[in-house]
This record gives C-alpha cells, sequence and structure tokens, in this order.
C-alpha cells in the first residue's frame, strides 16, 4: 500500500511539473533573407581570335581578289542571365588594311562580313558591316529579341558573308576587324 501511494504522488508531481512547463512556453520568429544580384556572364570564346589567313586568290581567273572564306564559328558555352529581360547585342569593324594611304581607282581596303549571334531569343543578334572601298564607315550593331526569362546556354557566333565592296582587288597589308558581343537588361526607351 505504502507503495500505492508513493506512485500516486509520484504520478501527481509530473503531472503538475508538465503543467507548469506549458504555461512557460514563449516563441520569437527570426527572419533570415538575403540577395542575388542581377548577374549576366557570357561564356569564354572557344576561339578568341580568328586567323583568316591568306585574303586573297594567288592564281586564277580570280587572282588578287577576295578568296572564298567560309563559315567561322565561335562558340561561347555557359553564358547566363540569372533575371529576365535581357538581349544580346554584337558590334562588328569590318576588316580594313592597317596600311591607311589613300586606294587607287580598282583596289579596296576593306572586307565586309556579317556577324550573327544564336541561342539567346527568338531573333538573333545580326550586324553586317558595309565598309566603303577606302574602309570608311566600318562599323555595324545589331541587337537581338527580349529574353523573357532567366536563361543558360551555349551561344554561337557566326562570321559569314565575307565580301570587298564592288569585288575590286585587295591592297596589300595586313586586315584588322573585330567583333564584340554584350548579354545584358534589355534597353528601354
Amino acid at each position: 500500500m505504502k507503495l500505492k501511494f508513493l506512485s500516486v504522488v509520484l504520478a501527481a508531481g509530473l503531472s503538475s511539473g508538465v503543467a507548469h512547463a506549458q504555461t512557460n512556453i514563449d516563441q520569437e520568429n527570426v527572419s533570415i533573407a538575403g540577395n542575388v544580384a542581377g548577374l549576366c556572364i557570357l561564356g569564354a570564346p572557344s576561339r578568341s581570335a580568328v586567323d583568316l589567313q591568306q585574303l586573297i586568290n594567288t592564281s586564277g581567273a580570280r587572282v588578287g581578289r577576295l578568296a572564298t572564306i567560309g563559315n567561322q564559328q565561335i562558340t561561347l558555352p555557359g553564358s547566363f542571365c540569372n533575371f529576365a529581360g535581357t538581349n544580346l547585342r554584337v558590334s562588328a569593324q569590318a576588316l580594313i588594311a592597317s596600311d591607311a594611304s589613300e586606294v587607287q581607282q580598282g583596289f579596296a581596303r576593306a572586307v565586309n562580313f556579317t556577324s550573327t549571334v544564336s541561342n539567346w531569343a527568338t531573333s538573333n543578334a545580326v550586324a553586317t558591316t558595309a565598309a566603303t572601298a577606302g574602309g570608311a564607315t566600318p562599323s555595324a550593331v545589331g541587337t537581338g529579341g527580349n529574353q523573357p526569362a532567366p536563361k543558360l546556354a551555349d551561344l554561337t557566333l557566326t562570321l559569314n558573308g565575307f565580301a570587298v565592296p564592288s569585288d575590286l582587288l585587295l591592297v596589300a597589308g595586313r586586315y584588322e576587324g573585330t567583333v564584340t558581343v554584350t548579354l545584358g537588361p534589355t534597353a528601354t526607351p
């Protein structure tokens, strides 16, 4: 009997301690937040320079004129923007002879081409240079369509349509041009 009494006392003590603990509960919330900056990154180009080698035919019916130059492709793998409302822009400078002397009749010092960047939005960024035979107005710019969501893609830059104004003969020298690809927010008017 004594044992029974003890167990009743112990049970009552436990239940009163539990009841006491429940009345002393309190809680607070702590907010946790952070930010992610808007970021656009172009992948490293598969080729940082394109060497077209000899630009002219050195024999045959088209000797001295632009040789056939095939499409040149450069990939920019792992390019991304982590926010919506972005596009591609491509700026191109025609290949211009480094010799700036006056160009004689029948000759040109410019090679024009088209630059196309694809795989970002529904329309590609395209720029076709239209330099004159003397090398004036070598720049062209094109903007692609709007990308409405964050995106990760392997972009392709294609250079093609190499041509000399009026299919003239090319003056001797080193020819250089550039292509710049820009990935970022869509410009607002």
